[in-house]
């Protein structure tokens, strides 16, 4: 038995299990949707985030923007992201909203990976965050000439 492939694989459970005991901090009194969201720098430091909900609804904030932009806190650096982890409490794979796939292609490595989970975690489906949004608006389309 290869020694390192099992220990990874044992972190990797522990991760799920913490990011899945995340979905206990969200705050979704409305819609009852909980989101818990991991993002995992370059350096391998983890950023936690859960979704949180106003009864305004706009004011809001889903779990992927929150771990993003909470990272900012802490120093992180922006487009420095090797991938995050979406898990819901829907027990079904719950893909980013567009304005998460957004503010994610300019946080995220180009080659970053989106790792969604079901609640029971039996569930994984991976992508490029690349090619989530092509088309993504990216800093240099906005500056000015």
């Amino acid at each position: 038995m290869d020694f390192n492939k099992w220990f990874n694989g044992k972190i990797n459970i522990m991760k799920k299990e913490i990011l899945k005991e995340k979905l206990n901090y969200s705050y979704a009194p409305f819609s009852k949707v909980k989101v818990a969201a991991l993002a995992i720098d370059k350096n391998g430091k983890e950023y936690y985030g859960v979704n949180c909900e106003n009864a305004a609804y706009p004011s809001g904030l889903c779990a992927e923007r929150s771990a993003l932009f909470g990272s900012v806190a802490y120093g992180a650096e922006v487009g420095s992201f090797q991938e995050i982890h979406i898990i819901s409490n829907l027990n079904k794979l719950l893909y980013p909203c567009g304005a998460c796939l957004q503010v994610m292609s300019q946080f995220l490595d180009k080659n970053a990976k989106v790792i969604l989970h079901s609640t029971d975690l039996l569930e994984e489906k991976s992508f490029l965050i690349k090619d989530l949004i092509p088309g993504a608006v990216k800093p240099e389309d906005i500056m000015p000439l």
